[in-house]
């Protein structure tokens, strides 16, 4: 058999079998002119609720000037090579310190990108004799980082902390045997539904069963907790987190990451994690810029609670128009529809073309069949004129979607030129 020939059978795979109709429109649009709430889609004007850049740095005067400046002091090749080799600076240490003390860790390891850096940290820090117990809606990093271990992996139900008791009592068991160690990994802030990982209720269960607990905060860095220093910041158990992983790519409207730990830890992890060990090291202006942005988000809490105000504004006004929201707590603002895939491409066409909103659309197999899931993402440079624009659009789209508008194949996207 040619290794070939399982992509022809598969019709593209989940999400590739939609490609016809999907490519360019649905899926890999394109979005263009300065990073904002207002971009051209398709040459014209949409109101953006699409892009991670929740304190809106990414235009920020103070961080583009200092963008700027770094790259043409220093290029965007500096430094060649790997950190370990030859790829290290100052302004690498620098950053790190820093971000350790502001999520108060003895100390931090930068990475060059937050999915290949979490799965490195997994198979840096497991090995065949351990037990993994991670929450089922789990990032694909995680999961992905996860493939790699050799040892038992158990999962619980998303947030199900009974469940995830469950699975440390059979965890333990097998570590007896095994005389290998147990990791908890769970999210901050889940970035599709918005609800927060149950950091308390897993901090009470390490007295008992003895492990370790890694959390990803990508969504929660920079926009939950009094100092934007996270999620554990947010339920004050900052110092029951064995390992704290974010990334620049949400709040920090950038490239890189970070993890974070006890000295011994991040020590081992520098040492150890092959993604950084054979990777070249992340440019300077990335570096000089990330520690711009990091200066932003703790001496302008504005712009935090600017987010909040925005966040607190759209979600309260699509509840009260009768929207479903979920049980979101954070800046991730889902809305949950009822239909069918046909219904789901005709409401974001429509409100795409029709009222020149863009925002992700969530299909099967992400959510059930029969669900519609339209994703926001409020940042502080929205205004408050956007959400209540946006909020009468919803309104009208989830009436006609209601009404049965939407179910017929004559308005729609499948029409849509290229």
């Amino acid at each position: 058999m040619d290794i070939f020939d399982k992509i022809k059978t598969s019709k593209g795979g989940p999400l590739g079998q939609y490609k016809s109709i999907a490519h360019g429109y649905f899926a890999f649009p394109k979005l263009e002119g300065e990073i904002g709430p207002r971009m051209k889609f398709r040459g014209k004007e949409v109101l953006n609720w699409s892009l991670n850049n929740y304190l809106g740095l990414a235009n920020h005067p103070e961080v583009r000037k200092v963008d700027t400046e770094a790259t043409e002091k220093y290029g965007l090749a500096y430094p060649m090579g790997a950190r370990m080799m030859s790829g290290q600076t100052t302004f690498h240490e620098e950053l790190e310190q820093q971000l350790a003390q502001f999520v108060k860790k003895e100390d931090a390891f930068l990475c060059n990108y937050g999915y290949q850096a979490m799965i490195s940290i997994l198979d840096s820090l497991l090995n065949r004799n351990d037990v993994v117990v991670y929450d089922s809606e789990s990032h694909a990093c995680i999961i992905d980082g996860l493939r790699l271990h050799m040892g038992k992996r158990l999962v619980y139900p998303h947030n199900n902390i009974e469940r995830l008791e469950h699975q440390l009592k059979r965890a333990k068991q097998i570590t007896q045997h095994t005389g290998g160690g147990i990791l908890v990994v769970t999210e901050g802030v889940y970035g599709m539904a918005g609800d927060l990982g149950k950091l308390k209720d897993i901090v009470e269960l390490k007295k008992k069963y003895n492990f370790r607990l890694l959390i990803d905060d990508a969504h929660g860095f920079g926009t939950m907790g009094p100092n934007g220093a996270g999620t554990d910041e947010h339920f004050g158990v900052s110092e029951e987190v064995d390992i704290y992983f974010a990334t620049f790519a949400k709040a920090m409207a950038g490239i890189g990451a970070f993890v974070a730990s006890t000295q011994e830890v991040v020590d081992y992890l520098r040492y150890n994690m092959r993604s950084q060990i054979f990777a070249k090291s992340l440019p300077l202006p990335m570096v000089i810029g990330a520690m711009k942005r990091l200066e932003l988000l703790k001496t302008q809490p504005q712009l935090r609670q600017k987010l909040w105000t925005i966040v607190k504004a759209l979600q309260n006004g699509l509840k009260e128009k009768g929207l479903d929201i979920g049980k979101t707590e954070s800046p991730v603002t889902p809305v949950y529809l009822k239909g069918t895939p046909i219904e789901a491409g005709n409401v974001v066409f429509e409100l795409r073309e029709k009222y020149n909103i863009f925002c992700s659309i969530v299909i099967y197999p992400v959510v059930p069949k029969d669900v519609i899931m339209l994703r926001l993402i409020p940042t502080a440079v929205h205004t408050l004129e956007d959400v209540q624009y946006t909020i009468n659009a919803f309104e009208e789209i989830n009436n006609n979607l209601k009404a049965g508008r939407y179910s017929k194949e004559s308005i729609p996207f499948f029409s849509i030129p290229t």
